[in-house]
């Protein structure tokens, strides 16, 4: 395979995480824990971002929520898999 066309592979603790819910969203809740937990297990870091402030995040995912980003691409919606998670941070 050419150079070019392989993707470097990053370290979890260089991948970014970003968890995009609302207040009061019991799937958002359960999302939370299981992106902290494999993030402090990984190195890697994550925030979350808030639907309700930002009216592009709102238009995008209003109904995908909760939504995870790795590195600001879709990964997941509705519900976290600890280890898809954990398997998309070391790749």
């Amino acid at each position: 395979m050419s150079p070019l066309l392989r993707r470097a592979k990053k370290k979890p603790e260089d991948r970014v995480v970003t968890l995009v819910g609302k207040p009061g969203c019991h799937l958002c809740d359960d999302a939370r824990a299981v992106v902290r937990e494999v993030c402090e297990k990984t190195g890697a870091s994550w925030v979350e971002e808030d639907i309700t402030r930002d009216e592009e995040l709102y238009r995008e995912y209003w109904e995908q929520i909760p939504v995870v980003l790795v590195d600001g691409e879709q990964h997941t919606f509705w519900k976290v898999d600890p280890v898809r998670l954990r398997t998309a941070l070391r790749s």
